[in-house]
């Protein structure tokens, strides 16, 4: 079974309720395979694969920083977002999960994980970068596929994504205006009243979304930067060829499906609720490149 849920409350009592009765029945579950979380999940995995390669170790750090991303949502994605809104509202739980970044970890570590919320300036990147509307649901499942993966990144493991908003003080300025942005946006969404008004007048109803030209002519890339305390530091690229949430997602979806059920088998992924990186790995990796025009690429001038 694999969907595209990222709703990370749901996906947590999910696991709680069904884990051990997969493990028993041989059942293998993946959620997230769309664009929240593949390109972030596997970017990550495939980054710590070339750091164990040429440092023979991961790296403890990693900075995951939305370069570009074209495209459209849905009345679909819309819903979702306003009925984890209203979950929130009813269960104090639900809002406790948004912010926990081990909300999918069993047994977390004691790391206290960056909240990605203000704008930040990366030296390195020569960029300011301000909150990913995507962080909340893919920062937890990369924490997941760490732990199902017996902590291959470390217990000490940090991970924080964003979106980048220029250089300069014009960086600066954007970045700053879309936390405002967000914050306010946030506080709103909270009231009944304005979920209500939004839904009637102003958003896309389920069933609409983006047309056939928009989500041929989406695109997106995603950068990682993986940190070792003494300097050194790799990094990666992940794109896609297409409306990241439609044209994109439709091909991971589909190619993670075959490869669980084709490529992977019970030995190596046995029964569970797992992430796509921690599921399928490399094999998935290869899939996606080969069948649905997502690229991962280290990015050699900065390696």
């Amino acid at each position: 079974y694999v969907d595209l849920c990222g709703e990370p409350a749901w996906m947590a009592a999910m696991i709680a309720k069904y884990e051990t009765q997969a493990k028993q029945s041989g059942a293998r579950i993946t959620f997230s395979c769309g664009f929240d979380s593949i390109p972030f999940d596997g970017g990550v995995f495939f980054l710590q694969q070339e750091a164990q390669r040429r440092f023979g170790a991961p790296c403890p750090r990693v900075r995951g920083r939305v370069r570009t991303m074209k495209g459209g949502f849905s009345g679909g994605t819309v819903a979702s977002m306003m009925a984890t809104m209203e979950a929130a509202g009813r269960d104090p739980s639900v809002p406790a999960a948004m912010r926990n970044p081990y909300a999918l970890v069993a047994d977390p570590p004691d790391m206290r994980q960056p909240s990605g919320a203000d704008a930040v300036h990366d030296a390195d990147i020569g960029a300011w970068s301000a909150p990913f509307i995507m962080a909340v649901i893919n920062t937890k499942n990369i924490h997941r596929t760490n732990a199902l993966l017996n902590n291959a990144y470390g217990r000490d493991f940090s991970y924080d994504e964003m979106q980048i908003m220029g250089a300069g003080a014009a960086g600066e300025k954007r970045a700053k205006a879309a936390v405002r942005q967000t914050q306010m946006q946030t506080a709103l969404l909270a009231f009944a009243p304005t979920r209500a008004l939004l839904r009637r007048f102003a958003l896309p109803k389920p069933g609409q979304g983006p047309s056939k030209h928009e989500r041929e002519t989406g695109s997106y890339e995603v950068l990682f930067v993986g940190d070792f305390p003494d300097g050194r530091s790799l990094r990666a690229v992940v794109a896609g060829d297409k409306d990241p949430g439609y044209g994109s997602t439709s091909k991971m979806i589909s190619e993670a499906a075959l490869c669980l059920a084709q490529d992977i088998d019970r030995a190596r992924t046995p029964g569970g609720i797992w992430t796509p990186a921690a599921a399928m790995g490399e094999a998935l990796i290869a899939r996606l490149q080969a069948k649905a025009g997502v690229t991962f690429r280290l990015d050699e001038n900065h390696a």
